[in-house]
């Protein structure tokens, strides 16, 4: 099925975030200001702009069931948002409630926990803020995971336990924490990351590879299995039962998100402007193709692709770019083609997120770049064609 494209902006969106019913979305276009849309017919219409940030809007989030918004700034500020009625007016309208984070640096990063009673706040401050709310003095304080963080902390994801935090960070390691609160958590159940869970316990620590920044972070749907994105064009599954690593390298440029569809599939994207799938096992992990393969969108799947002749069009760009000082693909383009690309998106695409379907039965995803872009994709039949082929590979 060929992906919904719609134009959001002229201007980058740095993050998104849909509410439960996928009716209403908020983005940050590269600006202080988050602004809320809604979908009429085939375009999104601003209803409403957020504006209480002084910097850049780095991250944000929308909690499904509170229907709460948290945004991340580079001002070193987050803020809840929720729906409340005007005194005034009666109108009900979108009112930010204040967040204690005690950090001297931006925040970057913010995911809601899965109960929804915490968020995390990653930030340059080489500190995690956990997140929960006071009610006696009606705002959300915090208490920072600090160590061993050596860098700026640049993503974050929740384990479905509501207590474990994975993080990856600019000292090119991955790690799993945990951000038990005890005011505000059960005692958690033991799990392979390990049973005695007090506050900033560190559960798991990987390295990247070659040594790039961890752009991307993510647990699987039963969170057993840790997955993360580096500057170094890799893909890392981690298996911590086992303490089993799978690394693959990508002869294109580097990944910044990524997503578990199901428990065997990860589909993940950044700056080649394509996401990409990945199928595998604890026997190994291996790219299976592309949703953007322009020849696979009538439902056909993704074609296999092999080593350095996948170079997508951005890839070729940016290498002719280097050695030759053109803004031509590699193949010699003529002047009015040379900055186009052969790909839905047009830049970098800066986020990942489920649109439809369950944890653990991704149906279909959407993803925001740099060209102000929103796209979904279905990648169910995507995942069913990933699967075959990912067995077919290791026969």
């Amino acid at each position: 099925m060929a992906p919904e494209v719609y134009r959001i902006a002229r201007a980058p969106i740095t993050a998104h975030a849909f509410n439960a019913d996928r009716s209403t979305l908020a983005v940050s276009l590269n600006s202080n200001d988050a602004q809320i849309l809604i979908r009429e017919d085939q375009e999104w219409t601003t209803i409403e702009t957020l504006s209480e940030h002084d910097k850049l809007i780095t991250s944000i989030d929308w909690a499904p069931n509170s229907n709460r918004i948290v945004t991340a700034s580079q001002d070193r500020n987050a803020y809840v948002w929720q729906q409340t009625p005007d005194p005034k007016t009666g109108k009900v309208v979108w009112k930010p409630t204040l967040v204690l984070l005690r950090i001297n640096r931006a925040a970057t990063h913010v995911r809601w926990s899965p109960n929804e009673d915490k968020f995390a706040v990653a930030s340059g401050a080489r500190a995690i803020a956990v997140c929960s709310f006071d009610p006696e003095n009606n705002w959300w304080v915090s208490k920072l995971l600090k160590k061993p963080i050596r860098s700026t902390v640049l993503c974050v994801d929740w384990h479905p336990n509501n207590v474990l935090l994975a993080a990856g960070s600019a000292d090119s390691q991955a790690r799993v924490f945990s951000a038990y609160i005890k005011e505000v958590d059960s005692k958690p159940v033991a799990t392979v990351w390990g049973s005695k869970l007090p506050f900033n316990t560190i559960c798991g620590e990987y390295r990247s590879p070659a040594g790039g920044w961890v752009h991307g972070v993510a647990f699987s749907p039963t969170g057993d299995l840790l997955a993360f994105t580096s500057h170094d064009s890799s893909l890392n599954v981690v298996y911590p039962g086992s303490n089993v690593v799978h690394n693959i390298r990508m002869p294109s440029l580097p990944l910044v998100s990524l997503l578990w569809t199901t428990e065997d599939t990860i589909v993940a994207a950044g700056h080649d402007c394509q996401p990409y799938v990945f199928h595998g096992s604890e026997a190994g992990w291996q790219e299976t193709g592309t949703l953007d393969d322009q020849s696979t969108l009538g439902g056909a799947g993704p074609a296999r692709r092999s080593g350095l002749a996948a170079r997508s069009g951005a890839f070729a760009a940016f290498q002719a770019a280097d050695s030759r000082g053109l803004g031509g693909s590699a193949a010699g383009g003529s002047a009015s083609t040379d900055t186009k690309l052969n790909t839905v998106h047009h830049n970098t695409i800066t986020s990942i997120r489920a649109h439809d379907g369950v944890k653990g039965q991704i149906e279909r995803i959407s993803t925001t770049g740099v060209d102000g872009s929103l796209v979904i994709w279905d990648v169910s039949a995507v995942s069913a064609v990933a699967s075959r082929l990912g067995v077919m590979s290791m026969r």
